[in-house]
């Protein structure tokens, strides 16, 4: 099974309990979360009422060893140069943070787990919203 890349919608939907991301989660090897993702979280906790809880559920889910955090590398620069020349070529531009978040999937070759429909405009991306859609 290709490793998997939790978009900050998703990593939400988990804590949700909403079943198709907790299968996902459930059946996958491997678990990533861009340092893209991480700070579009921890704002968004820093923001919100129950911060402190939020930081506590993420630790958690952090120290599993199925999981781990990628840094941004010249070669995820890379790949955002390609994504956001090719989406600018075709007049679809996305937010930058979600060209990042891109990047860093197609990177370590996993799939981007996302309810965001803007991700489909990106060449080479593979996505994923259900259980099959990680299946080999």
């Amino acid at each position: 099974m290709r490793p998997i890349l939790l978009d900050t919608n998703a990593y939400s939907d988990f804590m949700q309990g909403v079943a198709d991301i907790v299968e996902i989660i459930a059946l996958a090897d491997r678990i990533y979360l861009s340092s893209t993702v991480l700070g579009e979280l921890l704002s968004g906790f820093a923001v919100g009422k129950r911060e402190a809880q939020n930081r506590l559920e993420l630790t958690k889910f952090l120290r599993s060893p199925r999981v781990e955090i990628l840094s941004i590398t010249d070669s995820t620069a890379d790949f955002y140069a390609t994504i956001y020349a090719n989406l600018r070529r075709k007049g679809r531009p996305i937010p930058t943070n979600d060209m990042w978040i891109a990047a860093s999937a197609m990177e370590c070759g996993a799939i981007l787990i996302t309810r965001d429909q803007h991700f489909a405009h990106i060449e080479n991306l593979r996505l994923g919203q259900t259980a099959a859609d990680i299946m080999p």
